[in-house]
């Protein structure tokens, strides 16, 4: 079974190749994963939406000449489409208990993940105070996590910080991020969000045909964030953006 932090990993793979190129995802393509997967479509899903939104392509290009795709966003209807039929042949069928995962996601490695988002946030020049209390919950999930091998069960994990259980902290970290993005909006002057905004919609143009109405605001909103992140220089606090070194 796939590890379930390579859920962006394995769609941006199979993106590029079906594309014949290595195409580096955009803010818009990375917000729409992160739609999918707060949706809870299935990596299967995903997967087989790309393959057909691109064998389908392929077919039309045979009788002429077209542009090449150069956004995940293309694909975005069949994927959907693959998902509603993936969960119409998995009906009453029994889901795994849980995610095997596998290993990379040492404790160590996440606690150091957590602690540098915390250096970050501490400098934070909007919303301070949101900020900083922020980085005082990682630095504290960060502890936890750093428990001295030698204790063993001495002093239990708990159970949101065991390595066997990071989706349930990967959930504890979308809230975190979900409360300091709600602060750091509010915090943002008016223009800046409505530019933001205008620049999501120039992104989702040429996509709209494809996306229904609650996706693309779903999409609109996860570029925002994203941008509205970077403009301040801010951290993502999710595992997905952990680095592999």
């Amino acid at each position: 079974m796939r590890n379930y932090f390579n859920y962006f990993t394995e769609i941006e793979e199979r993106f590029q190749q079906r594309r014949g190129s290595i195409l580096l995802l955009s803010t818009l393509d990375w917000a729409l994963i992160e739609t999918w997967h707060e949706a809870s479509i299935p990596l299967d899903a995903v997967l087989r939406g790309i393959d057909v939104a691109f064998d389908k392509y392929e077919a039309r290009q045979k009788r002429g000449r077209m542009r090449r795709i150069n956004g995940l966003a293309w694909c975005a209807q069949a994927v959907m489409e693959a998902a509603a039929e993936l969960s119409e042949a998995t009906a009453g069928t029994a889901r795994p208990d849980s995610v095997a995962q596998e290993s990379g996601f040492e404790q160590k490695r996440v606690a150091a993940h957590l602690e540098s988002a915390a250096v970050t946030l501490e400098t934070a020049e909007v919303a301070p105070e949101a900020c900083a209390a922020t980085a005082m919950r990682l630095r504290e999930l960060a502890g936890a996590l750093r428990v001295p091998e030698e204790q063993n069960s001495a002093k239990p994990v708990p159970a949101h910080l065991e390595t066997a259980n990071l989706e349930a902290l990967e959930h504890l970290l979308t809230v975190l991020e979900e409360k300091l993005f709600a602060a750091v909006t509010a915090a943002a002057p008016e223009d800046l969000l409505v530019s933001l905004k205008e620049h999501a919609a120039r992104e989702l143009a040429p996509y709209r045909s494809r996306m229904g109405t609650v996706q693309l605001r779903q999409v609109e909103r996860q570029f925002v964030q994203k941008q509205l992140l970077v403009h301040y220089n801010l951290p993502r606090l999710s595992l997905f953006y952990m680095s592999q070194q």
